[in-house]
């Protein structure tokens, strides 16, 4: 079944009456063997957290380079891939993500020259460095008869067919407005994954479609929601990809004016037997989209 790759971030509408800017990050890579690796992240945002932009980036990329380096490193077994997923996903997997992530931040920031805090005994604190990057992180990975996902803090990865609408995962709620985060030690331990195998030979069009939580927040429940996401398919099936692709960025600046003000990310793999030729150009014309790390 073929494939497509698609979407985009806005800032929300509370932000750009404030000036602060989009702290939402995005990264697809579509591997040799058409595995696909795609991630989210929503920086916090806060006084508290002034480069959580830039730690919504380190999550995405680092997410996509271990993940990457899986499927290479099982690309003659992808079943024990599976089989590997499933055991070691919320513990290895999500400590090296966790590991990755927090050495990247500690490497920008000390190229940026940014001053380390210092604890009451004398050392450095790097929880307080982490803490000026947080943010979520929210991955999937699409493989040939299987996905695997990943969540630590809030978002969506849902499952939209003709016929439903499904969480993929289901997240670990917070009351109010808190949210797990990988600023926090041992971040990992907060992970939920997902690992089973997946069909992905069927004979309707359907999608995967991941959001930070302002995409969801924007409604006034979870049914409206899902009832969104069921529409994305409509409309992706009947006007193709490249048209909704063209209107997608605007569409949530709609949403996130009219619902909860937040930035939104979101972030779509559409299956299909039949691609037009144009929509097939959607995928950015490259196989990876990279997120630049300042």
């Amino acid at each position: 079944m073929k494939r497509i790759v698609f979407g985009t971030s806005v800032q929300g509408a509370s932000h750009i009456r404030s000036g602060v800017e989009c702290q939402d990050s995005s990264k697809k890579i579509i591997c040799d063997d058409g595995t696909i690796i795609m991630a989210v992240a929503d920086g916090h945002g806060s006084k508290s957290c002034p480069f959580s932009k830039t730690g919504s980036s380190i999550a995405v990329n680092s997410f996509c380079k271990i993940m990457s380096e899986y499927v290479k490193s099982f690309s003659d077994s992808p079943e024990y891939l599976l089989t590997f997923l499933n055991r070691e996903g919320d513990t290895k997997v999500a400590q090296q993500i966790d590991s990755e992530w927090k050495s990247r931040v500690e490497k920008v920031h000390r190229n940026n020259k940014r001053d380390i805090p210092v604890n009451e005994d004398g050392e450095q604190d790097k929880p307080a460095v982490y803490s000026q990057y947080g943010t979520t992180l929210l991955g999937l990975v699409l493989a040939k008869n299987f996905l695997f996902a990943l969540q630590i803090g809030d978002g969506d990865i849902v499952f939209v067919s003709e016929d439903s609408v499904v969480p993929v995962i289901n997240g670990d709620k917070i009351l109010g407005v808190e949210t797990h985060s990988l600023s926090k030690i041992n971040a990992w331990k907060k992970a939920i994954t997902v690992a089973r195998r997946m069909d992905f030979e069927e004979k309707k069009p359907f999608m995967f479609l991941m959001s930070t939580d302002g995409f969801a927040n924007s409604y006034k429940n979870e049914e409206e929601f899902h009832k969104t996401c069921s529409e994305y398919l409509d409309m992706i099936n009947q006007h193709g990809v490249k048209a909704i692709n063209e209107n997608l960025k605007d569409w949530l600046s709609e949403t996130s004016s009219l619902g909860c003000g937040d930035d939104i990310t979101v972030l779509i793999a559409y299956f299909d037997d039949e691609i037009k030729q144009n929509d097939s150009e959607v995928n950015d014309n490259g196989k990876e989209e990279v997120n630049r790390i300042t």
